[in-house]
């Protein structure tokens, strides 16, 4: 994955993967905020913000309270809070998602559950343009 290589100059130098993939596994708990720049795998559970510019996928085993904020997203696991994903959320299996949801495109296969609100395109409601989270209104 990793590999220490010469370059032609003779210079030591820590090549990075091509292509970033995060993994929190199952039985990990996180409490906090995480962020990232590329895929995110959540198995384990996410107390706190994941953020991140690429992808996140929830397992089936997967269990978020907080909220969601990416390019494109397949759920199937829990989440609780609010999602916002630039391009396309997929909500597939046995997924269930608590909140609100801010999406230009949105998926879910027959057997997820969602509860909340969908917003499609550049509709922000008005109460929420701020982009207070599930857990900051709870206060």
């Amino acid at each position: 994955m990793f590999n220490n290589k010469s370059n032609s100059k003779g210079d030591n130098k820590t090549m990075l993967p091509t292509s970033t993939v995060n993994i929190i596994g199952s039985g990990t708990t996180i409490q906090g905020d995480i962020v990232c720049e590329g895929d995110i795998r959540i198995d384990g559970q996410v107390n706190g913000l994941v953020s991140t510019k690429a992808k996140i996928v929830v397992g089936p085993e997967g269990d978020i309270i907080g909220d969601l904020v990416c390019q494109s997203a397949d759920i199937l696991g829990k989440v609780t809070g609010i999602i916002r994903v630039d391009e396309l959320l997929f909500l597939k299996g046995n997924a269930l998602v608590k909140g609100d949801v801010y999406t230009a495109h949105f998926e879910m296969e027959p057997s997820a559950k969602f509860n909340g609100r969908c917003y499609m395109g550049d509709e922000v409601p008005e109460n929420n343009k701020h982009g207070k989270s599930v857990l900051q209104e709870a206060e």
